[in-house]
């Protein structure tokens, strides 16, 4: 069992933190809204502290979950930062969906500093999160990848090292990218059959075991359907993600103009006042 700090306890982070504390990890949690760190402490035991510094202090890995590039950044830097509590030969682990470029420069001023850093972005939302059946894609060094990975089993449906720093955000954004596409023909779908008149339920029962199957269909068509979208990834989230996509493929080259397309639909949605709904409110456009 290791010493583990935990940053960020929002939808993703409270839960997973909760599974580290349950497989008998000694946690330590922060949060930029303290009562919810208290609140998770509450139901898990372990401790809060008022910075990432001090939770930081004596872990054996610090494991994060914020929200962006600027949150990362100030979490891990400064006088009250992760990094500055860390002993050398700690690890610090990113579950943030964040830039590339800013993990490598994290990565490389924890290596400056002795430490380890693994970017370990997830998949699988709030309920994997809440299931500790996540999908994780890291990079990093493969000793640092290797020491860690049995921490972040807790949580872990798979847990895979795909390259060096780096790595795993750009696989997340592999990732992002075919959600945008799968989630906007979804919408697409389900629009078209309840302008033909069909039971759009009793078709995806049918066609989700067949060719156009997805978890997106599978766990999404029924209140994506009942016009529900209070749960899961918000719409405002995806738009960074998706920012993050168009801006990397410009740096390397690729194209990606489907990407771009859902991005501008989802800038509707925003406008329409559903930044907060979760993605699967994309169908919203179409009714």
């Amino acid at each position: 069992m290791a010493k583990v700090a935990f940053l960020g306890l929002g939808v993703m982070g409270f839960p997973m933190a909760g599974h580290l504390a349950a497989k008998g990890h000694q946690v330590t949690v922060y949060n930029r809204t303290r009562a919810k760190a208290e609140a998770w402490v509450a139901q898990h035991g372990g401790a809060a502290t008022a910075s990432p510094m001090q939770a930081a202090k004596g872990a054996d890995f610090v494991m994060a979950c914020v929200g962006n590039d600027d949150d990362l950044r100030s979490i891990c830097t400064g006088g009250q930062g992760a990094f500055a509590g860390m002993s050398k030969g700690a690890i610090f682990v990113d579950h943030t969906t964040v830039s590339a470029g800013v993990t490598r420069e994290l990565s490389g001023l924890a290596a400056g500093l002795g430490l380890g850093f693994v970017d370990a972005p997830v998949s699988g939302g709030q309920a994997g999160a809440q299931n500790g059946a996540l999908s994780i894609m890291c990079g990093g060094d493969a000793e640092q990848y290797a020491a860690a990975e049995p921490v972040m089993a807790a949580y872990a449906r798979i847990c895979r090292l795909l390259g060096g720093s780096g790595a795993g955000q750009l696989a997340k954004m592999m990732n992002q990218i075919c959600i945008a596409g799968l989630m906007q023909g979804l919408s697409e779908a389900l629009a078209f059959g309840e302008k033909a008149g069909l039971d759009g339920a009793a078709v995806v029962e049918v066609i989700a075991q067949g060719a156009a199957g997805s978890w997106q269909m599978v766990n999404r068509h029924k209140t994506m359907l009942e016009d529900r979208f209070d749960f899961g990834f918000a719409v405002d989230w995806m738009r960074k993600d998706l920012g993050i996509c168009l801006e990397t493929a410009d740096q390397i080259g690729a194209r990606l103009p489907v990407t771009a397309l859902v991005d501008q639909f989802y800038k509707d949605v925003q406008l329409m006042r559903g930044g907060r709904g979760d993605t699967s409110s994309l169908i919203r456009r179409l009714r």
